[in-house]
């Protein structure tokens, strides 16, 4: 657990196309606060698979978790959250299903107009990379979005056409941070989503990629969960 007693383990899970790493920021701010912080590494190849990634991770914290997802995240954390250790969850600019539903149903697909999200062979997604600043993450510096879209992971149809067999937000806790300059989930779509589940909200004028340009204000708001 965390460095003080009682404080509790806070898991990271990031969404598509990205892999862990990209929490480095928040990772840091948190650990320095005395949280013992871990990052889920999701394979993107299925929201089942990728919840039993998750839920791998939160068997190995040896105390309460609070469970944090980002973008595609929030899908597997609503499904991965029902574990017994997770006391509450936070969504960063994520979307949040509900029973039977999927990203792809909430809008997450190629098929949505402008979406920077283009098809590979084998049942495969990335994004365009020449549109990635701009849709992912525009206020973030151009070398590090270039990094980003140069690095991205395969996103598979399995992963966004999965649909949330239970829902967490019904039994936990939840907050959610809506990025208000988001290009890749509509903000307004993202206050639907928030406001359904029950969630603890904050606006915070960044991009869908706010966990990379303002940390801070997401570590904000883990803590407040985890108090």
């Amino acid at each position: 657990m965390g460095a003080h007693a009682g404080t509790p383990n806070i898991v990271l899970v990031h969404g598509a196309f990205v892999d862990g790493s990209s929490w480095r920021a928040v990772r840091d701010l948190l650990a320095a606060d005395g949280f013992h912080v871990a990052v889920v590494q999701n394979p993107t190849l299925s929201l089942a698979g990728d919840a039993a990634a998750t839920r791998l991770i939160v068997d190995a914290q040896d105390g309460p978790v609070v469970l944090v997802g980002h973008s595609y995240g929030g899908a597997v954390i609503t499904e991965a959250g029902n574990h017994d250790k997770v006391t509450a969850l936070v969504y960063i600019a994520a979307f949040v299903p509900d029973v039977d539903e999927s990203v792809e149903m909430l809008g997450g697909h190629p098929g949505v107009p402008g979406s920077p999200i283009v098809a590979a062979p084998g049942g495969f997604f990335f994004q365009d990379r020449g549109r990635f600043h701009h849709s992912f993450g525009a206020d973030l510096p151009a070398d590090d979005a270039a990094f980003l879209a140069d690095s991205q992971v395969p996103w598979s149809v399995e992963a966004m056409t999965g649909q949330v067999t239970t829902t967490a937000w019904r039994v936990k806790p939840s907050w959610y941070l809506i990025a208000t300059d988001d290009r890749m989930i509509p903000p307004a779509a993202q206050l639907a989503m928030a406001q359904r589940a029950g969630a603890v909200t904050v606006e915070v004028a960044a991009s869908h990629a706010v966990y990379l340009s303002q940390p801070g204000a997401v570590a904000a708001l883990v803590r407040r969960a985890a108090a």
